[in-house]
């Protein structure tokens, strides 16, 4: 009982947060409408970059068969570092390069790499359990 009255509660106390936080959004971006251009251009640069990153290691199966070959630790490091290397570059370049971003933009970049790291890593993984079956 204790807990559906938790959950009942907690769900007000989020819809609540969430319609504020619409209204004020809304406000805001009435008010500011420029501030909505430039979300909408770093939106499009996000999904620039995650369609790339999700279509990178996929497009170069070839590679990982090559790594799967060689049986190299090394290899397979050499791979993924190529791989997250080329997803920083994409990455920067849709900035507009290295400099002049803020901590909170190098927070949001690491945190990408390294989620573009993590799912390289489990493509090749899957890849190379698909070499290995057959």
């Amino acid at each position: 009982m204790l807990t559906s009255i938790g959950q009942y509660i907690g769900g007000k106390v989020i819809t609540a947060i969430l319609v504020v936080a619409g209204a004020g959004a809304v406000i805001w971006f009435w008010k500011h409408p420029e501030h909505l251009q430039t979300i909408w251009s770093t939106i499009k640069y996000v999904l620039v970059w995650m369609g790339f990153v999700l279509i990178l290691p996929w497009a170069t199966f070839f590679v990982t068969s090559w790594v799967v070959a060689k049986e190299s630790n090394a290899a397979a490091a050499a791979m993924l570092l190529g791989y997250t290397l080329a997803d920083a570059i994409v990455a920067f370049c849709l900035l507009g390069g290295v400099r002049g971003h803020g901590s909170f933009t190098w927070m949001l970049l690491l945190v990408g790499f390294l989620a573009a790291g993590v799912y390289n890593l489990k493509v090749c993984e899957h890849q190379a359990s698909r070499l290995e079956e057959g």
